[in-house]
Parts: structure tokens; sequence; C-alpha cells
């Protein structure tokens, strides 16, 4: 993919040239007076793209006058609250979903569903979920990446075994691995979170996406027979002996070593676990993808952890933030943003294109057109971070101990209880 990015005077910033040409034509009256911007883009390349965001935004308004600050990305997480207090700015980042969740129900997060009916927001249709809370919207989403299942496409071959579509297809190809002396998965569990993705596919396979939400918000028992059927089959994994021995001891890069040793021969995972295989020597003839496969006759719905902007209630020049959202969210501006040189992730609107990698391509195909039943944001965004905590603590416990499940849902419907009033 051809370079679209330019210098600006401050530093080597990314820069959505045709992005830019493509706001202005339908924007046709620079904006004038402040736009104060509060952004967590701190590490090398996400800032290089926000400075070139805001020198791109500045070229096309020459009049606005625009303030950036950039914050500490881990410490932004205990100081986005205050900084949505008193003299707000007009845009911040965050994440979607249900992580979106405590701003919203304080007051903190503008309502921009007006942008989304308005047409304002083209190509955003199948993120437009993960931006909703109490059937609004309260942000743009900018970039986002894939889950699903890397395998060893050379070990596939040599078993003769086909990407699975749907889940009898997924446990008769483990069988076939099992009985060839290999795990089916790869998984390090030592940090809780991995068992979260499992139990997000799981559920979201079995009961769809809007049960799965639902659960997240606290709607819905932990001992629901509904929620049991996803355990019920989650266990069917365990019990074939899918998983690789002790995974409770392994970080998941740890894990990664019985993929890269072919002792395993999939990982459910982020697109970020991709990097790392050919780091490790395998090449794009040796892995593959391909999206988690359906149990029950339900939209699918796809976990694709999304980063966003905002503009807080009490800002003082919601029009700038606005446009200035418009233009963040718009297919070329997140097509040059996204690409390998600045992100490396994927653009959200479905109108933008991708750099020429095989796994981005992919994900960008199945978020764009086979995610019919919404973005999940990951187990430990979608619920209440207390509740995400007890509830990974289980999927792991369940993993090892599969007989305690009884005793771990109770203990879960005890924390729901607690937690959600």
């Amino acid at each position: 993919m051809r370079s679209i990015f330019k210098t600006t005077v401050a530093s080597l910033a990314t820069a959505a040239v045709m992005g830019t040409a493509a706001f202005a034509a339908s924007h046709a009256t620079p904006l004038t007076g402040d736009l104060k911007i509060t952004s967590d883009m701190s590490n090398p390349a996400p800032r290089a793209v926000m400075e070139g965001l805001v020198a791109d935004f500045q070229e096309m308004n020459p009049d606005l006058n625009i303030e950036l600050t950039i914050v500490d990305r881990e410490a932004w997480k205990t100081q986005i609250r205050n900084v949505l207090g008193a003299n707000a700015p007009d845009v911040v980042n965050w994440y979607a979903a249900n992580r979106m969740g405590p701003y919203v129900e304080a007051g903190l997060f503008e309502d921009v569903s007006d942008m989304y009916d308005g047409g304002d927001l083209p190509g955003l249709d199948a993120v437009k979920g993960a931006m909703t809370l109490d059937g609004k919207q309260w942000g743009v989403p900018y970039t986002y990446y894939q889950w699903g299942m890397y395998y060893r496409e050379d070990i596939f071959n040599e078993l003769g075994l086909t990407e699975p579509t749907t889940f009898d297809e997924e446990l008769a190809n483990c069988q076939v691995i099992v009985d060839s002396g290999r795990a089916c998965y790869a998984i390090g569990t030592k940090f809780l979170w991995t068992a979260g993705g499992w139990f997000d596919y799981l559920n979201m396979r079995t009961n769809g996406f809007d049960f799965h939400m639902e659960l997240a918000r606290g709607e819905v028992s932990w001992t629901d027979d509904r929620v049991r059927e996803t355990f019920a089959n989650w266990r069917k994994i365990i019990d074939m002996g899918g998983y690789v021995a002790d995974h409770q001891s392994y970080s998941w890069q740890e894990a990664l070593t019985f993929m890269t040793d072919g002792e395993a021969t999939a990982y459910l995972m982020g697109n970020f676990v991709v990097a790392p295989l050919r780091d490790a020597g395998l090449d794009d003839t040796q892995i593959d993808f391909y999206q988690f496969p359906t149990i029950a006759d339900v939209p699918q719905g796809e976990d694709a952890p999304t980063d966003t902007f905002h503009i807080p209630s009490g800002a003082e020049n919601k029009d700038n933030a606005r446009a200035f959202l418009s233009f963040v969210a718009s297919a070329d501006v997140q097509t040059a943003i996204n690409s390998g040189d600045a992100l490396g992730q994927l653009p959200v609107n479905a109108d933008s294109s991708v750099d020429a990698d095989e796994f981005l391509e992919q994900g960008f195909e199945m978020l764009s057109t086979n995610a019919q039943g919404g973005v999940a944001q990951f187990f430990d965004r979608d619920f209440p971070a207390e509740m995400a905590s007890v509830g990974m603590e289980g999927l792991q416990e369940f993993m090892v101990f599969p007989d305690n499940l009884d005793d771990i849902l109770e203990r879960l419907e005890e924390a729901r209880d607690r937690i959600y009033q």
C-alpha cells in the first residue's frame, strides 16, 4: 500500500492526506474558535497518529485554535473522571461498550446519537452497537482489531483437516488432533483474561450477542440454564483434552511455545498474536486464521476491542468537537491511521481499506461483513471491573476443575447480586 503520510514541522506525524481532502470537500466552511483535545495515545506510534490528526484538522481549519494534551495511557484510566469534571476538554479518548458505562451513567459523556441518525458517520453500522448504551450513542470508534482462531496451517494439512465452520466440525478436528498426540489449543491462563476470550465466544455462539451483553450488564443470572449450556459446550473441549496441560501456569506469551513447537495447533487470540508467531520463525504458509465456528442459529458476535473518541458533556466547543469526530470516523482517515506504518490495526469504517497483510485483510472482512450480532469488547471490558475479576477467576477454575461448576456459578451469582445493585 503506498504511503499516504507526510512529515509535519513538529515530528514525523501521521497525516490523513486523502481524508483531509475528502472531509474538507464536505465541510466547506472552516471552523473558528477553540478545540481542546485530551488523548491517551502516548506510545510513540499512536502519539504520531494523534499529532498527525490534529495537524491535518488544523490545516483544514487554519483559524481554529487547537490545544492537544497527551497523557500517559495507564494513568489516564484513573485520571479521566476528574478530567471530565470541571473545565472539561472538548474531545477525549476512551473505550467502547460497557467501559463507557460509568461515564454515561454519571452524565459525563455527550449523547451524539444525532450524528449517527443524521448520516454524519457513514460506514459505522457494524460497530454502532458497541457505541450504544440506553439506546443512544456516546462517541465514535477509530480503531479495533479482531479475535479469532489462529492455527498451524501446515499441521492441518498434515492431518487432512480443513477450517471448521460449525462447532461439531471444530470438535471433530480436535479429536483428530488429540489422536495425533497434540493439544488442540494453546492457552495460558496464569493471568486469567485469556479464559475470558473463550467464554465470550462460546457464550455468544451458544446464546447470541444480545444475551451475552445482558449477562455483562447483570440482567441475567449466572445460574440461568442458558449460561449452563455455554459451560456444557466448553466442557466438551476440556473433557477431550483439547487444551495444553497446566495452562494455569503460563502467561499467554509463554503458551505460544506450544504452538510454535507444534505441540498445539491453534490459539484463540487477538491479532496481536501474529507478530510473535512470525518472530518465533513461523511464516505465513504455516499460520492461518478462521472465524470462531457457529454453534446455535444466532447472529454471530465478535470480540473486537475498540478505541474511541468522546465529547465530554461539559465541553465548551461541542460543534467543533463534533466536526473532529466526523473527521476521525471518515473512511479515508481511518485507512491512513490504521495502516501498518501507523497503528497497524483495523479501521472501523467499513468503507476503509487495509494494508496488504493477510490477517488484517481477513479480520477486516470478517468484522465488516460477518459480525451481524454485534461487536463485543472482551470480557474484562464488557463486564464491570469487579465482576470481570471475580468472573475470570471462576472461568479459569472451571477450565482446571470443571466439576466445580455449580459452586463457581453460585459464587458468580452472589457477586452479581452485590456488584450490580
